[in-house]
């Protein structure tokens, strides 16, 4: 495929590989140890109790299994915004296209949500920045904003500068928490806690609404950016799938370490109206407002700091990867050709500030953390829900690629995935599936608009063919949750969400594995034949595009 050329000879889409194995993993951990352990363990227990501990456990298998999914693919296969075309090789153009807009919806709305953490903890201090009901003001608006604008800023100047600050940024990221643990394990660890109201007070509709709406699965989200990332890693083969796996060990040992310090330092006080409305001094701030509480001034002071180094740390690395998402759709001819332009530092441009104009406008619909948090876990999930599928027909169709880290049992694993990232988004409950519908409408429209209008000549034709289980798939997950008993804020038969509650708990689990096992098994029967597959891989000459020929090749340094 032909290369646009500037004036100069040098090429517009050429990116470059020099990240290393620790600036990977630290991309990885670094999106994964963000807002969410400043919120997660809070919003957990008064979603489930000391019965949060489940959730953690469920959600860090349940992700685990994703992720091993995703090592061998990313290994396999490594190129810019690989969630988005893992699905593309296998199932062709309408269901790339689709799995791309996924990635694509969920990645620009996370540096926002982010931003919206950082915010809620200095607005402790800084009541200007927040009204009372945590709606953001003007001034509060135009702080959101310059942190965009930093997230930019850094990536501006090219992927080996972004992994040093990532890096850097990741240390502390990390100190912060197991400090955390260590703190209030060793002053206030109060073991009555864990029975208070019992195990389990709000039963097992607790404990799995909690995985997807409290912030477990989003707090564990962000495995795949060395995937994401793929197409600048110096040694892919070796580095994607330790990447991968290792951040998921990391950041689940961190969390559910923290969940279970966070309840045993609660004072007695905080349960006076029950685990659903735990109070406490600085509330809004949890884990800087429990420190305070409980005498570890010095504590909260750093934790105060961390709300916004953590998250921005996350938020930054997501920028990026909603830039890599659209610079990868663009590859692939959905949308328009301007979204794979770079700069001499091999920073896609547009790509980059498309991601701020369109992370700005999220800030308006979605004016509170925990707002955003069901909806972006609905639109991750349904992202990784490709991989999967992806796996089965690759294996199928490319049996004798190379393949540095292979999944033992991947042809039972795949399913299994699929089962688990369709159980993710039922439990999200159908207030938030409604919603992304809508996110999900928008994007094909937009995706039409750029072929109808020839802005991008590498618009393919649409395997409608291969994807004919794909609004099958769309439209009835989206009646199972209608007619299931799951909601964003409580289960169905106490919380009105639309959800009518007419399925029972365990049978809609059933289905809902019963229903995933039929979409698997229908993709793998209408996958692209193996000829279009080889032909998709090598067009573009994916696997070695991030290398510039008038520059000497690239050395990793971290």
């Amino acid at each position: 495929m032909a290369t646009s050329t500037a004036p100069s000879g040098t090429p517009q889409h050429a990116l470059k590989r020099e990240i290393g194995l620790i600036g990977l993993t630290w991309t990885s951990v670094g999106s994964i140890i963000g807002s969410g352990w400043l919120f997660g363990a809070l919003f957990a227990a008064q979603a489930a109790g000391t019965a949060a501990l489940v959730s953690w456990g469920i959600g860090a298998v349940a992700i685990t299994i994703l992720a091993f999914v995703h090592a061998e693919l990313g290994a396999a296969y490594p190129v810019a915004g690989g969630t988005g075309r893992f699905p593309h090789y296998a199932f062709g153009t309408a269901a790339g296209a689709s799995f791309g807009w996924f990635s694509w919806l969920q990645a620009v709305t996370v540096a926002p949500i982010e931003v919206m953490a950082s915010l809620n903890y200095l607005s402790v201090h800084a009541d200007w920045i927040q009204t009372g009901k945590n709606h953001l003001t003007g001034a509060g608006y135009a702080l959101a904003v310059a942190f965009m604008a930093f997230f930019v800023l850094v990536n501006w100047f090219g992927i080996k500068v972004l992994a040093h600050t990532n890096s850097a940024a990741t240390w502390w990221k990390i100190g912060v928490p197991l400090l955390t643990i260590a703190a209030l394990a060793i002053t206030n660890f109060h073991g009555s806690n864990f029975g208070y109201q019992g195990f389990s007070p709000f039963g097992a509709k607790g404990v799995l609404s909690a995985v997807s709406t409290s912030g477990i699965i989003f707090a564990l989200l962000g495995f795949e950016q060395a995937d994401q990332l793929a197409g600048e890693s110096a040694n892919p083969k070796r580095d994607i799938p330790r990447a991968v796996i290792g951040s998921i060990f990391i950041g689940a040992f961190i969390y559910i370490a923290l969940q279970v310090v966070f309840i045993a330092a609660l004072p007695h006080s905080a349960f006076a109206q029950g685990w659903a409305n735990l109070t406490f001094t600085g509330k809004a701030g949890p884990f800087a407002g429990l420190a305070t509480t409980v005498g570890l001034g010095w504590l909260a002071t750093i934790l105060y700091i961390d709300a916004v180094v953590s998250p921005a740390g996350t938020g930054l690395i997501y920028v990026t990867a909603t830039s890599r998402v659209s610079y990868g759709l663009s590859r692939n001819g959905y949308v328009p050709e301007i979204f794979e332009k770079t700069t001499k530092r091999g920073v896609p441009w547009f790509s980059l500030f498309f991601a701020f104009a369109m992370g700005l406008i999220v800030f308006l619909p979605f004016p509170t953390w925990q707002k955003l948090v069901g909806f972006i876990t609905s639109a991750s999930v349904l992202m990784y829900a490709g991989a999967p599928l992806a796996f089965g027909a690759l294996r199928k169709n490319d049996p004798d690629r190379e393949r540095p880290y292979r999944l033992p049992g991947g042809n039972f694993w795949s399913p299994v995935a699929f089962i688990v990232a369709n159980l993710i988004i039922y439990w999200s409950g159908f207030d938030t599936l409604w919603r992304l519908g809508i996110g999900i409408v928008l994007g094909y429209l937009l995706l039409g608009a750029s072929t109808a209008f020839k802005l991008n000549p590498k618009a393919p034709h649409l395997d409608w063919r291969a994807a004919q289980w794909l609004p099958v798939y769309l439209v009835g997950l989206g009646l199972i949750s209608w007619q299931g008993g799951f909601c964003s804020s409580g289960p169905a038969s106490t919380v009105s969400c639309g959800a009518t509650n007419n399925i029972g708990l365990w049978w809609d689990i059933g289905l809902v594995a019963l229903f995933s096992l039929v979409i698997y098994y229908w993709a793998q029967a209408v996958r692209l034949p193996a000829s279009e597959t080889q032909e998709y891989i090598g067009a573009g000459d994916q696997f070695t595009e991030p290398e510039d020929p008038h520059l000497p090749p690239s050395k990793p340094t971290f």
